[in-house]
Order: structure tokens, then C-alpha cells, then sequence
């Protein structure tokens, strides 16, 4: 008996866990259409003529934290 509870207990915390990050991943695509590329990029840009690369990635990442590191990147390279 106790291990059919633990197997109900298991089946739905995997549920809640996948709802969840459906909901967060929803919720990060939202958040990618408010943001508005050239704000990014031109802030990059500012960050780029005072900094080098790294610095210039991380004080962006910390600006915008929607944008991925790869996200960051591909914009230091348009840059």
C-alpha cells in the first residue's frame, strides 16, 4: 500500500513539476516579445565602447537576464 502511495506522490509531483515549466517557459517567450531588440543592442553598444567583451556580455546578461548567453553573444558579434 505504501508504495502505490509513493508511486501517486511521484506521478504528481512530475505533473506539477511539468506544468510548471511549461508555465516559466510561457512565460520567458512572453517576456523576449516585450523586450525590445534595439534597446538591447544599443545598450550593448554603449557597454562595448567603455568595456571589453566579457564585461560588456555580463553587464548586458544583468540589464536584460531574458537574454541567454548565446543570445548575448550573436549581439556582441552584429556589434
Amino acid at each position: 500500500m505504501s508504495v502505490l502511495i509513493i508511486w501517486v506522490m511521484g506521478a504528481a509531483l512530475l505533473l506539477i513539476n511539468i506544468m510548471l515549466r511549461t508555465r516559466i517557459l510561457r512565460l520567458e517567450a512572453r517576456l523576449r516579445e516585450l523586450s525590445n531588440p534595439q534597446e538591447q543592442v544599443a545598450f550593448l553598444r554603449q557597454q562595448a565602447a567603455k568595456k571589453n567583451k566579457t564585461p560588456a556580455i555580463k553587464a548586458l546578461r544583468k540589464q536584460y537576464p531574458e537574454l541567454s548567453l548565446i543570445e548575448a553573444n550573436k549581439m556582441w558579434q552584429q556589434v
